[in-house]
């Protein structure tokens, strides 16, 4: 039986930015409070009739890439605004958070400048950024490995309600609180009597 294709939805796609000269300094950054991305890579075709039949020719790769989202403060957000003023070049990377393998997650790199940066600022809306890129030569697909901090933005982790003591695990356990696992399922009562059930600290 073959397996069922995996459909990818817009919401687990993604946009990370970092100034090319901050490479060596820094991670890249997701844009906060995207609503929309675009990536629309072309080549233009043509054909030229000749007396043996039409010959076909193709133009160089040319890239669109844009981003909208909430105005925001935010170093990213800034460092956008620094490539459009100051022509500084940008790397960019399309994650998809729901195409893993091996623990990495599929993604493309792009490199260029921004070329346009609009604002909307309607009294009774949340301003928002429009901003289009020109991308230099042919985009590179690869897998990748998030940083723990680029992780937590993607995704929170359960815990309890109770006070956390010490360092942070991130493991489902804080708080007082248990993961949920696939042996959860089907699983609890109100006749519960277990020594866990009232153990939360209310200090």
């Amino acid at each position: 039986m073959a397996n069922e294709i995996q459909v990818l939805q817009g919401i687990d796609t993604l946009a990370y930015v970092r100034l090319l000269e901050n490479a060596s300094k820094e991670n890249g950054q997701l844009i906060p409070y995207q609503t929309s991305l675009s990536f629309d890579p072309q080549r233009d075709a043509d054909s030229t009739a000749t007396k043996s039949g039409n010959v076909a020719t193709s133009s160089s790769l040319k890239t669109d890439f844009e981003v909208e989202f909430v105005n925001n403060i935010s170093k990213v957000s800034d460092d956008l605004y620094e490539s459009l003023f100051k022509n500084k070049k940008v790397e960019a990377w399309i994650v998809y958070r729901k195409r893993k393998k091996a623990g990495k997650y599929f993604a493309w790199y792009l490199r260029g400048t921004v070329t346009e940066d609009s604002s909307d600022n309607d009294p009774d809306d949340n301003a928002t950024r429009d901003v289009k890129f020109t991308v230099d030569g042919e985009p590179q697909r690869g897998w990748l490995t998030l940083p723990d901090e680029a992780e937590e933005e993607l995704a929170y982790v359960f815990r309890g309600l109770g006070k956390i003591d010490g360092e942070v695990k991130n493991d489902g356990t804080d708080g007082q609180g248990t993961k949920w696992t696939s042996d959860s399922r089907g699983v609890g009562s109100e006749s519960d009597t277990s020594s866990v059930a009232n153990t939360v600290n209310h200090s």
